[in-house]
């Protein structure tokens, strides 16, 4: 079946999705790290920059996906931006889970949801680049 953007309009949903769970993510953990912390009984890092610059992140690359929602085909950059993201995140939550050294298991959660967005951002770059490619030609 060829893609079509009509035939993408699930992946819209998913970055709509994607984008409101590391918004929200971010907004929580940058606003209320110390509430969700003290929750997880997880010690912060005597600077909390860290916190806020990380958590930061995390709601950028929400906006980012929100941004593909709105127009899927023209940000198809920020689709492989989170697709290596998510990469990361999964594997070296897996690492220091395997070292033992993960601060909470809270964190294989987020690992979890990370990997099933990587999953189907994947599938969305396997169906939209052929198409965005033909877009880009008739520029």
């Amino acid at each position: 079946m060829q893609a079509t953007s009509d035939n993408l309009s699930f992946y819209r949903t998913v970055f709509r999705v994607g984008a409101v769970y590391d918004m929200l993510l971010g907004a929580s953990f940058f606003f209320f790290w110390k509430w969700l912390f003290d929750a997880i009984e997880v010690v912060p890092p005597e600077n909390t920059s860290y916190i806020h610059i990380t958590a930061a992140y995390v709601f950028m690359q929400g906006l980012g996906y929100w941004f593909v929602a709105r127009d899927m085909l023209r940000n198809i950059d920020i689709v492989k931006l989170g697709v290596i993201y998510k990469l990361i995140y999964v594997a070296l939550s897996v690492y220091y889970l395997a070292i033992g050294e993960l601060l909470h298991a809270v964190f294989v959660w987020f690992a979890v949801f990370d990997l099933i967005f990587l999953v189907l951002f994947v599938a969305f770059l396997r169906r939209a680049l052929p198409l965005a490619g033909r877009d880009r030609a008739n520029v």
